[in-house]
């Protein structure tokens, strides 16, 4: 069959497509950015009327739409890419007599009052293809996907490979599902498989707890048991909405309410449509890639982490010569120098001044020249301590032997750092 695959570039698409290819169908990718032959362009922000989507409609039996973002990049995305334009698409489906169009929309808990943006989009664009196409349009609504290259599950993994798991409260329950069992069940449908009320649930067959699906994910990973930490509701609310304020988060307001509601429904239908049993959380990550996996998830929050800390000690260094620290004291530490007078208190605040750019730099203009020009600059004051204030070398607490754990971090950087 010719299939349009709308979204063939997403994670979902990719493994949607090689499934149908696979089977023998011939796939017309749906993407914003065509790169390969054959491709078509879709632009999900304006094409927002079923004119514009007619002529690509010519000759296709079968319609997927696997549009789907997970955080808006202006107001009103969510409405204009996972609503609007499909219900377009769905009503030129109408039009060009399309034989079956399968909508790819999300599984999603009960809501007091307005579900979140996302879930709400979803849902109504699964209402368009119902009026639209009654008895040509099916709804598949898969629970949290995982798959190796989703960024959902890339989140995931690196929460569950932190040694310490916040446990909030509220959290609801969760069925996560393999995008082999999604690909398999498009498969299917794209075949012809009748679904009850043009409606199907696709949840995993295990029903875990917030914590116990983080724990599964990192037993998957070949990690031992985390520390847990209870989390009270409120703290992470603040935390969710703390994290939206950055723009490549996936921990927002929203899908914290999302994950408060749960995502489980009843797996028997699935199960029923693929003749299988769905893919348990235990068997998601093969042993074969659970190294690289592992790598990959303790790579996503260690760099950061690192920088973190690294900012942190030159911001509280600068902070205590700024005049936390007694500024006769600092000025003491410079007299084996030969040091005093206004020249020492200018020496002691460019000094703290440098410490300061330090910590903004780590933060905002991270690079492999940085971390050089750190290492040496902690450096030059470990020679120059170890030549006229000994003392500290030999001090019980180690202040400056410290500087080798710092040194090491930064070593980390410098290796790990892929830009200049």
């Amino acid at each position: 069959m010719k299939v349009l695959l709308c979204g063939a570039d997403g994670f979902l698409g990719r493994a949607i497509a090689g499934a149908l290819e696979a089977a023998g169908h011939r796939v017309l990718r749906g993407v914003h950015h065509p790169r390969l032959a054959g491709d078509v362009a879709i632009d999900y922000q304006t094409d927002l009327s079923p004119e514009v989507s007619l002529p690509r409609l010519a000759g296709v039996d079968v319609v997927i739409n696997a549009i789907g973002i997970l955080r808006e990049r202006q107001p009103g995305d969510f409405e204009r890419i996972h609503h609007r334009a499909p219900a377009a698409l769905f009503a030129a489906c109408a039009a060009a007599g399309v034989g079956r169009v399968i909508q790819i929309s999300a599984l999603g808990g009960e809501f007091q009052g307005e579900p979140p943006p996302y879930l709400a989009s979803k849902h109504a664009a699964d209402k368009a293809l119902w009026q639209s196409l009654p008895d040509r349009g099916v709804v598949l609504r898969p629970g949290l996907v995982f798959g190796r290259d989703g960024a959902s599950t890339r989140f995931f993994l690196a929460l569950a490979s932190l040694p310490l798991h916040a446990d909030p409260a509220g959290a609801g329950a969760v069925q996560p599902v393999h995008v082999d069992d999604v690909a398999s069940a498009v498969l299917r449908l794209v075949e012809g498989a009748v679904v009850p009320s043009c409606l199907l649930e696709l949840p995993g067959p295990r029903r875990l707890s917030y914590a116990g699906w983080l724990a599964s994910y990192r037993a998957g990973l070949g990690l031992p048991p985390a520390l847990s930490l209870p989390l009270p509701g409120f703290l992470m609310a603040a935390s969710a909405r703390l994290a939206g304020l950055f723009p490549t988060s996936l921990l927002t307001a929203d899908t914290w309410a999302m994950l408060k509601a749960g995502n489980t429904a009843d797996p028997g239908p699935a199960r029923g449509l693929l003749g299988h049993p769905l893919k348990a959380p235990d068997e998601f990550i093969a042993p074969d890639e659970a190294e690289a996996l592992r790598l990959r998830a303790l790579a996503a929050w260690r760099r950061p982490m690192l920088r973190v800390v690294l900012a942190t000690i030159w911001l509280i260094t600068a902070l205590l010569s700024f005049g936390v620290y007694p500024v006769e004291s600092s000025l003491a530490l410079l007299a084996p120098f030969g040091i005093s007078g206004t020249l020492a208190l200018a020496l002691l605040y460019g000094a703290s001044l440098l410490d300061l750019a330090m910590a903004g730099l780590t933060v905002w203009r991270p690079g492999r020249r940085l971390w050089l020009a750190q290492l040496a600059l902690m450096a030059g004051y470990t020679v120059l301590i170890a030549w006229k204030l000994p003392e500290f070398l030999l001090h019980p607490f180690g202040p400056i032997l410290k500087n080798l754990a710092v040194a090491a971090l930064l070593f980390i950087l410098y290796a790990e750092e892929d830009k200049s």
